[in-house]
């Protein structure tokens, strides 16, 4: 489904990217870790046409996201979660997942899609009118992840979703997560400071620092790997 060859990435002068190679196939639960600085977000940003690319090419089944202008990028299907969660405080939670629905697919599916996420999320449903502002970090964040179900994605992009969350809070939200995965067999690309976790659930991952990938494979093959239990594991 996505197909990342070569990846360079810079603003201006400085690199942040150089030469990643990646993908994420139909179904999948692809993890991204590594430290603070990575090039992680920006690897995003390039996906969505946020970062300018000075090499290497994206495809999304098949199509070369170059040709693609970036307001286009979300009708083919990929939405991306910012860290942040960064959404609109005014609004209600309601208009938040009708922003969020303006794709094709989003507007032609909004009924079901909203049934779902209101399953997915009985929070949401709970507060649909009341300010998006109001409600507490953790139930931001499951309305900014909703918010990019809302279109109708074939590819869901989540950078640091349970960033500045207390423990459980982030633990309700990983669970949501997985089990969207699981029962819609949604392609997923997370980026996730919670590694353990992260590559428990993922079908394959990639660890990237310095802005390039040094290490890829299943979860086993990380989590067995010496590097990544020292760095990330804590063992």
């Amino acid at each position: 489904m996505l197909e990342i060859v070569d990846l360079s990435v810079a603003y201006g002068r400085i690199a942040v990217l150089h030469g990643v190679t990646l993908s994420v196939g139909t179904g999948e639960l692809v993890a991204v870790v590594g430290p603070n600085g990575a090039g992680k977000s920006t690897l995003f940003n390039a996906i969505s046409g946020l970062a300018p690319v000075t090499s290497g090419t994206i495809r999304f089944d098949g199509r070369d996201l170059a040709d693609v202008p970036p307001a286009r990028r979300a009708h083919l299907g990929i939405a991306h979660v910012p860290e942040g969660r960064l959404v609109f405080p005014s609004l209600t939670v309601r208009e938040n997942l009708e922003v969020g629905a303006y794709t094709d697919a989003g507007r032609a599916a909004w009924g079901e899609t909203l049934e779902k996420i209101y399953t997915w999320f009985p929070v949401l449903a709970e507060r649909s009118r009341q300010a998006a502002g109001t409600l507490s970090g953790g139930e931001q964040q499951m309305l900014a992840i909703a918010r990019g179900l809302a279109s109708a994605p074939r590819l869901l992009m989540l950078d640091e979703p349970s960033m500045g969350l207390a423990p459980a809070v982030a633990d309700e939200i990983f669970e949501r997560i997985v089990a969207i995965h699981r029962e819609r067999a949604m392609s997923i690309l997370l980026v996730e400071q919670r590694v353990a976790e992260a590559l428990h659930f993922a079908d394959r991952g990639y660890v990237l620092e310095a802005g390039r990938v040094i290490l890829e494979g299943d979860h086993a093959t990380l989590s067995d790997d010496d590097r990544v239990r020292r760095a990330y594991l804590g063992m």
